[in-house]
């Protein structure tokens, strides 16, 4: 089912013709990048003051986590509250968090309580940030422009992924970790400001609805209920949970090991590249998807793309050639970008206008949260064995688990013919 506004005619960088989309995507941007900054700085002073690997998986686990707890709730309050202020409040816990950062380690005052708070403050800033900034990016270009403004966002996400561990080592170097962390924290108001000026609050078709204190489990059960009567949205929440769920990021976390056996395991160019060509291709990605106006978004070209980024990753568990790791990883960032802002997309453009949030939440707990999982199909199943193998067969079996909502999703076309 293709949407009647992804069938306008398509054009290069649609979402750029607005100005103040082109504003908010080099804020956020910013913001993206500040994300990454910090936490290549703390990481590594957390590794300094502690070496404990139970924090580093602490870590990962408070960034997840929020995603599959949270989700849903901060999608209801995008729905009832401006979401320039959503946004404003997490950019403040962001902000918050450097300064603190910045602070306890340079006083030599951290201790292990202060980095847990302080990860899980990140996390839930994380969760809250989403729903609201996508929310608002439909209410600046409409719903004839949503794929070029969801797939510029992600694309901005994965630049600010590349580029946050560069400029965070600079910064380290050129002033020190908590200087570092002091200048980190004012690359967020950009964006803050901004949000003062401009008269979007992220309910273009409709007004904020009234605000209630809280989000019951019922209204919870409830959203569930919604997704599952469009086959639609809930095919492209199934294909994010799935993804997530049986492969996500995982084989990131594993890089040292396929490095190793790829011959690359010196720290150095090679080794780096294999950690960064995941989102290299997805920015080059975004930006000739986008400069080429090229797949419109449907259920069928989505699970087509995540199919066929299940045998990239699969090709690149197998391989013994580091060129061609190199290439498949490459070529999986870009149609992993492809496939995933298209199903966004597709729950933005169909939800309706009093559940946007809430389904957008929905779509968020079961493509990011989710990822808190991942780690045991892939590192799990990879103790006993191998990584290798693991991650082939978590590929292969999530194709498999794609195919059928493919079938499900042409069947339920069919029917609606």
């Amino acid at each position: 089912m293709q949407p009647a506004a992804a069938r306008a005619e398509h054009v290069s960088f649609a979402a750029l013709r607005h100005r103040d989309f082109r504003r908010y995507f080099v804020f956020n941007l910013a913001s993206m990048m500040a994300d990454n900054i910090e936490h290549v700085i703390s990481y590594w002073l957390l590794y300094q003051t502690f070496k404990s690997p139970l924090l580093g998986g602490f870590a990962v686990i408070s960034h997840w986590t929020p995603f599959l707890l949270f989700s849903v709730y901060f999608g209801a309050m995008a729905d009832r509250y401006d979401c320039r202020r959503v946004i404003q409040t997490a950019q403040v816990m962001y902000m918050a968090v450097s300064i603190a950062w910045a602070i306890l380690f340079f006083t030599g005052a951290i201790q292990l309580w202060h980095a847990c708070v302080l990860l899980v403050i990140h996390g839930m800033a994380g969760v809250l940030w989403s729903p609201g900034s996508q929310l608002l990016i439909h209410d600046i270009v409409g719903p004839e422009h949503l794929q070029s403004a969801v797939r510029l966002n992600a694309t901005s996400r994965q630049l600010g992924v590349l580029l946050g561990p560069a400029v965070g080592g600079g910064l380290m170097l050129a002033l020190g970790p908590s200087a570092g962390l002091l200048v980190n924290a004012a690359l967020y108001l950009p964006l803050s400001i901004w949000l003062l000026l401009v008269p979007y609050t992220g309910h273009r078709d409709r007004k904020i609805a009234v605000a209630r204190p809280a989000l019951s489990l019922r209204d919870a059960v409830n959203v569930m209920r919604e997704a599952s009567t469009n086959p639609t949205i809930l095919s492209m929440i199934l294909l994010g949970g799935a993804t997530s769920l049986l492969v996500g990021n995982a084989f990131q976390a594993q890089m040292p090991e396929f490095a190793h056996d790829l011959g690359t395991d010196k720290q150095g160019f090679a080794y780096s590249a294999l950690l960064a060509a995941n989102a290299g291709g997805a920015v080059l990605g975004g930006f000739l998807l986008e400069g080429k106006a090229l797949l419109r978004p449907s259920v069928r070209t989505a699970t087509i793309c995540a199919i066929i980024w299940c045998l990239l990753i699969a090709g690149f568990a197998a391989t013994n050639s580091y060129l061609t790791a190199l290439v498949l990883l490459f070529a999986a960032g870009v149609v992993n970008l492809a496939y995933l802002s298209m199903a966004q997309t597709l729950v933005q453009l169909l939800a309706p206008a009093n559940l946007r949030g809430k389904l957008i939440g929905l779509f968020n707990m079961s493509n990011f949260g989710l990822r808190a999982f991942s780690g045991v199909t892939v590192g799990v199943l990879g103790s006993i064995v191998g990584v290798h193998w693991s991650l082939a067969l978590s590929s292969l079996a999530l194709a498999a688990v794609t195919l059928g909502l493919l079938a499900f999703a042409m069947r339920t076309a069919a029917d609606a013919r």
